[in-house]
């Protein structure tokens, strides 16, 4: 099978990968990444190996292999030994205001036929009032968690 990601690495990018190697002082996933591209340097002065047998070699899993590679060719070497970001953004369900509201609610009598605020009253309270669309009864917890307010 052709390999469609052939790494070529400078002289300068091989000697960083082998300082790195020699002395054993970055994260594990870093070094064995490190060991791949060298592994994979068609430029070593040895013919190619493929993923396989890179994968034997360095005890990784050839997807693995196969990954640091596409890397490496598409995003540079940095990219290839450093983790990504998370590509995700979290946002969240209520904000300063929201937050406000919750507070509000819940330093305030507690609804007829009960003798305390619950979680899930105070969830579908701020739901029905409008405050946010929905919102979970853990996302109260951690709210009124923070900001120290026992219901009890």
């Amino acid at each position: 099978m052709k390999k469609t990601y052939i790494v070529t690495l400078t002289q300068a990018e091989r000697q960083l990968l082998q300082t790195m190697l020699s002395r054993g002082k970055a994260a594990a996933r870093k070094l064995m990444h490190a060991r791949v591209l060298l592994k994979a340097d068609v430029r070593a002065g040895r013919r190619a190996l493929s993923d396989d047998e890179i994968a034997q070699e360095v005890e990784a899993g050839r997807a693995t292999v196969e990954r640091v590679r596409k890397q490496f060719v598409e995003e540079g070497l940095e990219a290839a030994l450093d983790r990504r970001q998370p590509r995700r953004q979290y946002l969240r369900k209520l904000d300063g205001d929201g937050e406000a509201h919750l507070v509000a609610l819940a330093c305030s009598q507690a609804p007829a036929g009960h003798s305390r605020w619950t979680l899930r009253l105070l969830a579908d309270r701020m739901v029905r009032l409008e405050y946010v669309d929905e919102v979970s009864k853990d996302t109260i917890a951690r709210v009124l968690k923070k900001t120290n307010l026992s219901l009890g």
